[in-house]
C-alpha cells in the first residue's frame, strides 16, 4: 500500500508547491495526477520516488516511509534517457550488475518480450523511434520488478498515434503483473483510458480539489458515450477552455 500522509512541500525560495496532500494507494491500482500548471503534480511524483523530501508529513510504502529511492519503486521520465553508447539490452541491464549475469540476461529477455522489442536488443538508441524508445525506458523500469512505477508524462512527447499505441502496451504489461501505477498526465483521455482513479489538484498551492473514480471496463472505448460523459465531467473540473478539450497545461 503506498500513503501519502498530509504532505507540504516548500521550496527554499518560499514558494509553497503542495498542501496538506492525503492520499491512499491500493496495491495495483493504477491512479493518475492530473491539473494545470504549478499544482505541484510532478513534485508529489519526486516525493513518492525519493528524489525530493516534504517539507512536513510522508510518503509511505507498506508503512515505511520514503526516504531515497525505493529498491520496490519504479520511475519513467518524459523523455527516455538512455544512454547511447549502449545497446537496448545493455540500458536495460545497467542497475542490475549486483545479480548474476544469467539472471540480468533472463530478467531483459523478459522484459523485451513485454515491450515487444526482442528483435532489437542490440539496437543502440540513435537506431530507434520515439515510441521504441521510450518502451526501453519502461523495460529499464520493469525489469528491477517494482511493485510501484511511477510516471511522469511518459508519452507526451510522442504523435498522437503513438501515444496511444503505447497506452496499450502499459495496459498489456499492467495486466500481466498488475504493479501499482500512478501516473501525471496532462492528457485527459489518457488518464480515463488508463485509470481506475483520477486526482485532480488545483494550483497555488498544490491540493487535492477532487478524485473521479473511472468504473468503465477494460479495455474503454474513447468514442463511448459513457466515455464522453466522463471526459466532460473532468473538463468540467479543470476548468479547461473548450478551444483544448484534451490538453492540460503542465
Amino acid at each position: 500500500m503506498l500513503y501519502i500522509e498530509n504532505v507540504y512541500k516548500q521550496f527554499d525560495n518560499g514558494f509553497l508547491a503542495l498542501k496538506g496532500i492525503d492520499l491512499q494507494i491500493k496495491p495495483g491500482e493504477v491512479v493518475s495526477l492530473v491539473g494545470t500548471s504549478g499544482c505541484g503534480k510532478s513534485t508529489l511524483l519526486r516525493i513518492v520516488a525519493g528524489l525530493d523530501f516534504p517539507t512536513l508529513g510522508a510518503a509511505l510504502i507498506d508503512g515505511e516511509v520514503i526516504t531515497g529511492p525505493h529498491p520496490k519503486v519504479g520511475f519513467i521520465f518524459q523523455e527516455a534517457r538512455l544512454m547511447p553508447w549502449l545497446t537496448v539490452a545493455e540500458n536495460i541491464q545497467f542497475g542490475l550488475n549486483h545479480l548474476p549475469r544469467l539472471e540480468q540476461q533472463w530478467r531483459t529477455e523478459q522484459v523485451l518480450q513485454k515491450v515487444h522489442l526482442t528483435n532489437f536488443a542490440q539496437a543502440l538508441p540513435r537506431q530507434l523511434s520515439g515510441g521504441m524508445a521510450q518502451r526501453v525506458a519502461i523495460a529499464r523500469a520493469l525489469v528491477t520488478q517494482p511493485s510501484i512505477l511511477l510516471l511522469d508524462e511518459p508519452f507526451s512527447a510522442l504523435d498522437a498515434f503513438t501515444r496511444t499505441q503505447l497506452q496499450d502496451h502499459l495496459l498489456e504489461i499492467w495486466e500481466g503483473d498488475y504493479p501499482t501505477l500512478l501516473l501525471v498526465t496532462h492528457d485527459v483521455e489518457e488518464a480515463l483510458v488508463l485509470s481506475d482513479r483520477v486526482i485532480v489538484l488545483r494550483p497555488h498551492p498544490g491540493r487535492i480539489h477532487r478524485e473521479l473514480r473511472i468504473n468503465l471496463p477494460r479495455p474503454r472505448r474513447r468514442s463511448s458515450v459513457e466515455f464522453q460523459r466522463l471526459k466532460e465531467q473532468l473538463i468540467g473540473e479543470l476548468d479547461l477552455s473548450p478551444a483544448v478539450p484534451n490538453l492540460v497545461e503542465r
